[in-house]
């Protein structure tokens, strides 16, 4: 009986490795195609959970196979929490956060003193090499302050104005991820919140970045019917918002996506509570989540 059992073991043993041996073989193709190529990859505040180090895990392997992670971060869901126990309310305005100057300090907070250095040792301890920037060093973002969203300000909410690039680019020649908070400098010296979606689609462009990939807590976008997109081009995406059927949150996730489309062959937007959702998209045939197309 022990026999059997060893080689029932052993067979399993030997069909495990021969799959994770096609798994390697699958993913090849799409190696050799990125390999040196920039990626641009945002992590949403609400994916960020106990699942991050597989994302990370994802992040660092993409870097040793030759390709070239850019590592956007928000953050809304602790600064969010924070606010509340700061005593201040959130507000929201078409999934843009209102941001009065209380907000603007605890959204440095969370994302330059918490989530950031956060995301940088996990890489570290994983086997990267990792450097925490935000769009106010260099500066890498130079902002202007948003207009009025639906007749509401929004106070310290930055639309891109211009990128520099070269700083980012150092890390990346060093052989180092960037991990890159979404806040930016204005011309009046004051720092602005500016949403992580739209800096990652900045930063696309700007860096000519091959791929855009956009991480949420959904598994992607959704038809009026409820129904998963696969893939979406501009037109039927624009039709979606129009219609409502994009809502919220997912408005500036998909705009940004469609941003990134004058340089990025494609955006994705894919649901990072997937483990390995990031391996899924890029290295396999079938992906997961929406891929956002010209």
């Amino acid at each position: 009986m022990s026999t059997e059992i060893s080689m029932t073991t052993q067979v399993e043993t030997m069909e495990e490795r021969i799959r994770r041996a096609e798994v390697l073989v699958e993913a090849l193709p799409y190696i050799r195609r990125f390999s040196g190529h920039t990626l641009v990859i945002k992590l949403g505040g609400a994916a960020i959970g106990e699942d991050v180090d597989a994302f990370l895990q994802d992040v660092v392997l993409l870097r040793f196979v030759g390709m070239r992670p850019v590592l956007v971060h928000g953050g809304g869901p602790e600064i969010s929490s924070w606010q509340k126990r700061l005593g201040i309310e959130p507000r929201f305005v078409n999934g843009l956060r209102v941001t009065d100057g209380a907000t603007m300090e605890v959204v440095k907070m969370v994302l330059t003193g918490k989530i950031g250095p956060e995301l940088v040792s996990r890489i570290h301890r994983l086997g990267g090499q990792a450097v925490g920037m935000s769009g106010e060093d260099g500066p890498t973002l130079l902002v202007r302050p948003r207009g009025p969203e639906n007749g509401q300000d929004l106070g310290f909410v930055g639309e891109v104005d211009q990128v520099n690039a070269e700083p980012i680019v150092s890390v990346l020649d060093q052989g180092r991820i960037p991990v890159i908070a979404s806040i930016g400098l204005g011309v009046d010296g004051d720092a602005y919140n500016v949403n992580a979606d739209t800096v990652a689609a900045e930063l696309a462009i700007a860096l000519k970045a091959t791929k855009l990939v956009l991480l949420t807590d959904v598994e992607g976008v959704r038809d009026a019917d409820g129904e998963l997109i696969s893939a979406l081009d501009a037109a039927a995406a624009d039709r979606l918002i129009e219609s409502g059927a994009i809502h919220g949150g997912m408005i500036p996730k998909v705009r940004a996506a469609l941003r990134a489309l004058d340089t990025v062959t494609a955006s994705h937007i894919i649901d990072g509570r997937v483990s390995h959702s990031l391996l899924l998209e890029l290295l396999t045939e079938k992906g997961v989540g929406t891929m956002v197309t010209r």
